[in-house]
């Protein structure tokens, strides 16, 4: 029986590891699809700002202006460019703190900290599994496989300490 928890123990690490070692190669694909994003919302903020010159505001009066007009769409293309900004802001901050991401797996952490939910969602959508090569994947993987392990280990500790006292036989007085 212990043999058969022992190989079970070891499967399940092994599991575990490989998913685990997925993480890195996840936070790999979000930031390449971060840069996309990036870029294409810089894009449209450039554009808006632009036409903001052009008409002589800054963008700042021009987003202000959008959303008290009381056409309704004209308020929503004011409240839809102020999203737009604010998440080229927090996005570009994110990008610079993936860029600073330190350590075996370093982006993970940044990534698990803030996450932005569309993008996550997408990168997951189009999420293609990889071999973990690097010194992240593999530590990760590596770091799966332990808790696994050892996590199924304790509990089969606990097991055959709790079937063990049940099955003694309690002694007789006489």
């Amino acid at each position: 029986m212990f043999r058969v928890l022992r190989t079970l123990g070891l499967a399940l690490g092994l599991l575990v590891g490989a998913i685990a070692a997925q993480a890195p190669e996840f936070a790999q694909q979000y930031a390449q699809r971060l840069g996309g994003t990036l870029d294409e919302l810089r894009r449209l903020v450039s554009g808006f700002e632009a036409d903001a010159v052009a008409t002589g505001r800054s963008r700042d009066d021009a987003v202000a202006r959008l959303r008290s007009d009381g056409d309704a769409l004209v308020a929503r293309r004011g409240e839809a460019a102020r999203q737009d900004i604010a998440r080229l802001a927090a996005l570009t901050r994110q990008r610079q703190a993936l860029a600073e991401a330190a350590g075996p797996l370093g982006r993970v952490v940044v990534l698990l900290r803030d996450p932005d939910l569309a993008l996550a969602r997408a990168t997951y959508q189009d999420y293609a599994p990889a071999i973990p090569t690097t010194a992240d994947g593999v530590t990760a993987g590596l770091l799966g496989f332990l808790v696994a392990w050892a996590g199924l280990r304790l509990l089969v500790d606990l097991g055959q300490r709790v079937v063990g006292r049940r099955t003694r036989p309690v002694p007789r007085r006489a």
